[in-house]
């Protein structure tokens, strides 16, 4: 394992509103989201890039990223979603980790300008809360 972010959180040093969470990979509220219920989906296991990523994870990985788009509909009435990864170049954190976006009609989101914003205190744990039962996962 190692000392990335994501790392971090998988070994439980660092908190993270988790929405969902198998031996294989770990889905979390990304800390400044494009849009509140923003998710990253990322295997337990360190994986740097997409093209270290073992074929045994893909499916899990793209399982999950599917279930976390559809529980987004409930949990904060996404009309759609927005689903990525970015591979090196703009890869924030040397880990893989998939980006699953809630999207709304008029959300202003163009093309791959990202703008981000932020939780208030309190307000990430509502929101992981409110996905996590959209999942069917236990509080």
């Amino acid at each position: 394992m190692s000392d990335d972010v994501i790392c971090q959180i998988v070994r439980g040093d660092l908190p993270a509103a988790e929405v969902a969470r198998t031996d294989q990979l770990v889905a979390f509220l990304d800390h400044r989201p494009v849009f509140k219920g923003h998710v990253l989906i990322s295997p337990t296991e360190h994986v740097d890039t997409l093209l270290e990523l073992p074929t045994g994870l893909m499916e899990p990985l793209l399982t999950l990223a599917q279930r976390v788009a559809a529980a987004l509909s409930t949990a904060v009435e996404a009309q759609g979603s927005f689903v990525a990864m970015n591979n090196v170049i703009s890869q924030s954190i040397p880990h893989v980790h998939l980006h699953v976006v809630p999207r709304t009609k008029g959300d202003g989101l163009r093309g791959f300008f990202w703008p981000r914003t932020k939780y208030a205190d309190g307000e990430a744990a509502e929101y992981a809360e409110r996905i996590r039962q959209a999942l069917g996962a236990p509080s």
